[in-house]
């Protein structure tokens, strides 16, 4: 969601950075009804982030419901009991203030950035949010329009828009993360209004949310504060989040996706990862910047520079609550290049690093990337509102915000390799042959 305005101010302010080896202080703990608190006191500039994380995103929702989660980060800009509708933005915007939300697989985000002298009327609206949404048919329809036009600019008119959909729809078989975030337009269409009045009951409640404020704050005074407008919120009904086995890969899989706006196919392929909390999803991003995180990197120098094969080519890996997903791609530079002929370009240095360990070099190189990377995440208010806040609900541990380099730092050169070996064979991926759509004789 990207419609605010933004104070020349608040502008300056926020590009402030944090100083690169400061250690996050912070403070936690819960009301009674249920609310996760997370305070960070920093006075480097004038500025203040409140946000709300919900533990809500698209695998919560019912499988004839897709985009629930994603819908609710547009509907909830509506308007409260006490915000008339359409006056969100105005008014966040006349106090010198932005604001913004975003929805993943596993939870929804929405923050508001002031400067520090309206800390309170952040708080008010965030509670306002929580405890009176209006949720009603002209807001259901205003925001089913724009999410309808959303979904046409980012994904059904965009070359290889729906990539990420059709390696979900064949890594997944039995998990909700088969369904993207944005949902399909005919779940949102077939929904009733008691539906959406349903969904905003059952997660939009204190105990399924984590507050974060930082910035410039008192933090006494910010307790009371918190305190006024949210200790009466009423807790909600328990959430217990499902947990679904989906079934491991044990046979190569080969599937093909038609796309109208696109000239050049693609290749991709896809393997099924664990959860973001476990040692080897930190063992698996490594890997993923050694492959391909810049010109110098094993893949891009590769086909891209040396043999001339690729136009692109890239490895990431999509760590989520649940599961995560591996995901390597090459698009050919000419028509002399075959997608197979990429496949084993790629298929050569997956086994390279199955057998030879990266060179000290580097390994000091990629820890280094992964370092500026880590740092760079922190050097606003902004970004350490976000970290403090996802660290706690998809982690369960807080403290990452100053451990989780050291994580990365210790995965050896020998558990990249045992990684490699573990989870990128090929009797374990989908290959997706990502294809311009065919035209119609």
């Amino acid at each position: 969601m990207k419609r605010f305005k933004t104070g020349l101010f608040l502008l300056l302010i926020t590009q402030i950075s944090v100083s690169m080896a400061q250690k996050i202080d912070y403070e936690e703990f819960d009301l009674p009804n249920g609310l996760h608190v997370i305070l960070h006191e920093d006075h480097t500039a004038p500025v203040v982030n409140v946000g709300v994380m919900y533990h809500v995103g698209a695998k919560d929702e019912a499988p004839n419901r897709t985009g629930f989660a994603h819908f609710f980060e547009h509907l909830l800009f509506e308007g409260t009991k006490n915000i008339p509708r359409g006056k969100w933005f105005e008014i966040v915007s006349s106090h010198g203030g932005k604001n913004n939300a975003n929805t993943t697989d596993d939870r929804t985000y929405y923050y508001e950035v002031f400067p520090s002298n309206n800390l309170e009327l952040g708080l008010w609206m965030e509670a306002e949010r929580m405890r009176h949404a209006v949720i009603n048919q002209i807001g259901v329809d205003t925001q089913n329009e724009v999410v309808k036009e959303e979904k046409r600019l980012r994904y059904d008119n965009r070359p290889y828009g729906h990539f990420l959909e059709a390696i979900k729809k064949e890594v997944f078989t039995k998990h909700p993360y088969q369904h993207t975030t944005i949902g399909k337009m005919e779940d949102l269409d077939a929904a009733s209004l008691d539906e959406f009045i349903a969904f905003y009951k059952k997660y939009y409640i204190p105990n399924n949310a984590t507050l974060v404020v930082a910035g410039d704050i008192d933090k006494e005074k910010t307790k009371k504060l918190i305190y006024k407008y949210f200790a009466s919120i009423p807790k909600g009904a328990d959430i217990i989040h499902k947990k679904i086995v989906e079934p491991p890969i044990t046979q190569e899989k080969h599937a093909v996706y038609y796309d109208k706006n696109i000239q050049k196919p693609a290749i991709m392929q896809a393997y099924l990862t664990p959860s973001m909390k476990e040692r080897d999803a930190y063992a698996l991003d490594l890997l993923s910047t050694y492959l391909s995180d810049g010109k110098s990197s094993v893949l891009y120098k590769k086909m891209v520079d040396q043999k001339k094969k690729a136009l692109a080519v890239g490895a990431f890996n999509l760590s989520q609550e649940d599961y995560g997903t591996y995901i390597i791609f090459a698009i050919p530079l000419n028509k002399q290049t075959s997608l197979n002929d990429l496949t084993h370009e790629i298929d050569e240095e997956i086994e390279r690093l199955k057998t030879d360990l990266i060179s000290e070099k580097d390994y000091q190189k990629l820890l280094n990337k992964i370092e500026n990377q880590f740092v760079n995440s922190n050097t606003s208010m902004q970004g350490i509102a976000h970290n403090l806040a996802r660290y706690h609900v998809l982690y369960g541990n807080t403290d990452l915000i100053n451990k989780e380099l050291d994580i990365y730092k210790s995965i050896s050169r020998e558990e990249l390799r045992e990684a490699a070996r573990k989870y990128l064979n090929k009797n374990q991926r989908v290959i997706l042959e990502y294809l311009p759509q065919k035209t119609q004789q």
